[in-house]
């Protein structure tokens, strides 16, 4: 794409899935010398009660642990799980040499502290990148595992030529999953970053005053449909990555009239979600590497 950012009406889309086959290829290369070295890279996760929808996530992480040739054990405890119990599997996981990475799905019953789980668990082997540790190494520029939606989302814009590095990014939305570790990803000095970031929320009345002078908008409220096609500069980027579903359906951030304004654009599915999931296995391959150099 050329740097000069592209005018409305001839809005591109921006795909995942080939940012996540490219990822993932790089990821399996990586495997397969470890394995060749007697590593086997491995992707623990732990469900905690019945959620069918939690289940089939998990389903679907093991099927690509095992495609890229990842060792997967996984931990199923029952809804009555207690606090203890939930901790002292964690720290099983922490203990074992053979695990690189753990993800504990999300959400656990609600008597449990998901919190106090996430700390107990080893910050090298958070594959969400989301221990207040690793949120820490982000801030300060240190290595380790990145949150894997923000990350995704600098993997797409790059794999696709979007330019960021000196360019007005505005993110509605600060939460701490997303929208907050993104401004922190995309002000670093990096030739895929290295833009002006400004963070704004639904609690400023005029959020839209933002939005509209925006080089790359990343939708990342959670609310359907707040973005629309007046929110949105002529030409701009525009990434959906907030979401809400309504049963099974799939409730974005972003209205679809956007794409007539917006110069390029993600789609209403399969656009930061697939990114979001090799990102996961990124973070579990350079933990696997780093525990090899051990």
């Amino acid at each position: 794409m050329p740097n000069e950012t592209p005018t409305a009406g001839t809005a591109r889309l921006l795909p995942g899935k080939p940012v996540a086959e490219a990822v993932l290829a790089d990821v399996r290369a990586r495997a397969a010398k470890l394995v060749e070295g007697g590593v086997r890279p491995s992707l623990a996760t732990l469900l905690v009660g019945d959620d069918d929808a939690s289940a089939g996530y998990i389903r679907i992480k093991q099927q690509q642990a095992a495609e890229l040739g990842f060792a997967s054990p996984h931990r199923h405890l029952p809804a009555s799980t207690t606090q203890a119990e939930l901790l002292a599997t964690i720290a099983e996981f922490n203990d074992d040499p053979a695990v690189h990475g753990v993800l504990i799905q999300y959400p656990i019953p609600g008597h449990l502290d998901y919190d106090a789980a996430l700390q107990t668990l080893d910050p090298d082997k958070d594959v969400d990148g989301m221990h207040p540790l690793n949120m820490g190494r982000l801030a300060v520029g240190l290595p380790g595992p990145l949150p894997c939606t923000p990350a995704g989302i600098e993997a797409l814009l790059a794999h696709h030529e979007i330019p960021v590095a000196g360019r007005e990014v505005v993110i509605l939305g600060r939460g701490a999953t997303l929208g907050r570790p993104l401004a922190m990803l995309l002000a670093q000095k990096r030739p895929t970053a290295n833009a002006a970031v400004t963070v704004v929320h639904t609690g400023v009345p005029d959020w839209d005053r933002y939005t509209r002078r925006a080089d790359i908008l990343v939708a990342a409220a959670g609310v359907p449909g707040i973005v629309r096609p007046e929110h949105v500069r002529p030409g701009a980027v525009v990434i959906g990555a907030g979401v809400r579903y309504e049963g099974r359906r799939l409730l974005p951030d972003v209205d679809e009239a956007c794409a007539e304004v917006a110069g390029a654009i993600t789609p209403r599915v399969g656009g930061v979600g697939p990114t979001t999931v090799a990102m996961l296995f990124r973070n579990v391959i350079e933990a696997a590497e780093r525990a090899s150099a051990r």
